[in-house]
């Protein structure tokens, strides 16, 4: 358990993450301290997630590495692995 202050933040899921959660957005309190650890945390809360692991992620609209911490009222986007052809 950590130490850190609870932040309050907006989650986005986007096509198949969409699909996974049963939700296209929700608001919600974590005491995680990057992006990664946030996902992971979700990952616990809907465990259909655990099938992904290639994504993109972008904070307050900018794309960014999953090491990225979050901070209170951020926006975090999560984007699913999309096959192209």
């Amino acid at each position: 358990m950590t130490d850190e202050p609870s932040k309050n933040i907006q989650v986005e899921f986007f096509a198949a993450y969409r699909d996974a959660t049963g939700t296209g957005s929700l608001q919600m309190k974590t005491t995680a301290d990057s992006a990664d650890a946030l996902f992971s945390e979700l990952q616990r809360r809907f465990p259909a997630l655990e099938a992904y692991t290639a994504r993109k992620l972008a904070i307050n609209d900018e794309l960014k590495p999953w090491s990225s911490p979050i901070a209170d009222g951020d926006r975090v986007l999560f984007f699913p692995p999309v096959a192209g052809g």
